[in-house]
């Protein structure tokens, strides 16, 4: 049986903002340099803003406010991901590969906040 879109988002958020207190450095070199204060403190809000959503994602109570709080994420981290790829396209150091991977995952975008806002219709109206 195909996990639900809204198990799978919840398990990538919760991943991926596992990810963000486990090895923070990753993070922290694709927090573009323009936004003001640290790049860790850029990492710890944006990890913990997905491991909050991956739970309300999990919940069916919550879900409908997940899926609507994940494509607000999705759309919000992208000039990160633009960020790192522009920057990992100028260094000698990354292989192609690895750039390769960077550029790709821009438009994977795309589908993600279709499926969070998918996970949101079909979640029905909220609770009061």
């Amino acid at each position: 049986m195909t996990p639900s879109p809204a198990a799978t988002l919840s398990a990538l958020l919760i991943g991926s903002g596992t990810l963000h207190f486990v090895s923070p450095a990753a993070f922290d070199s694709i927090v573009p340099r323009a936004l003001p204060g640290r790049a860790r403190t850029y990492t710890q809000v944006s990890g913990a803003a997905e491991l909050a959503i991956g739970a309300a994602l999990a919940v069916p109570r919550t879900r409908r406010l997940g899926g609507t709080l994940a494509a607000a994420l999705f759309v919000a981290v992208f000039p990160a991901n633009v960020n790192m790829a522009v920057d990992w396209m100028r260094r000698d150091s990354v292989s192609a590969p690895l750039k390769a991977l960077a550029l790709a995952r821009l438009p994977l975008q795309v589908p993600l906040v279709a499926t969070a806002l998918k996970v949101r219709r079909q979640s029905g109206r909220p609770v009061t």
